[in-house]
């Protein structure tokens, strides 16, 4: 099985699952996000803000593939890049830190450590551009697959709480930990990477 990583770019962003590449829940905020998805123009918005961020910042995402095929993906970066980060009643994220905005790995490619890989690479790059952790708006109350991973699922796979909420914890993983990550904790992780799969439902927080 051949597997590799590819930094996301407007050229493979089509690679992702539909759903995914015309998602702009985390991209805009929440009034303009709805106008977006309202007014069909979703889609454009994700690349204009995948091009703006690749522009500024540089890398914001990967792309897992297994024999050419797209099965999976990450996407990161500054809170500041991200709008409906501020919308978040634990808000801000913290400065020395990237948010984990979303992930998924595709059914059927699960449990092959694909999660892993993909939350080393990321912490390789980050490490390597000066970041120290990597901090998530957690769901408490989870039941379906939205663009909101579950705070269980960060919590099984290292994530700390650092700031507690009923709903919408902000969780911290230190970057370093992630380096030395064993087998054991791939089961958890392809848990948490396979739970954003449904298109998300845009409510006020």
């Amino acid at each position: 099985m051949g597997r590799r990583l590819v930094p996301l770019t407007l050229d493979n962003l089509q690679d992702l699952p539909q759903r995914c590449g015309s998602c702009v829940f985390w991209e805009l905020d929440p009034v303009s996000g709805e106008a977006a998805v309202k007014g069909g123009t979703a889609t454009l918005e994700k690349e204009a803000w995948i091009s703006a961020v690749l522009l500024d910042w540089g890398s914001c995402g990967r792309v897992v593939y297994v024999d050419d095929a797209p099965v999976g993906y990450v996407l990161y970066a500054p809170p500041a890049y991200v709008p409906r980060s501020s919308a978040f009643p634990t808000s801000p994220i913290s400065p020395d830190a990237v948010q984990l905005i979303t992930a998924f790995i595709v059914p059927g490619y699960q449990g092959q450590g694909l999660g892993r890989v993909m939350v080393q690479t990321v912490a390789k790059d980050l490490l390597r551009r000066g970041f120290k952790a990597i901090e998530a708006f957690g769901d408490a109350r989870w039941k379906e697959p939205a663009c909101l991973l579950p705070a269980e699922h960060l919590t099984a796979v290292g994530f700390k709480t650092v700031r507690s909420h009923p709903a919408h914890p902000r969780l911290r993983l230190e970057l370093r930990s992630t380096l030395s990550w064993k087998e054991d904790v791939e089961m958890a992780l392809d848990r948490l990477l396979g739970a954003v799969q449904k298109e998300p439902v845009l409510r006020p927080l």
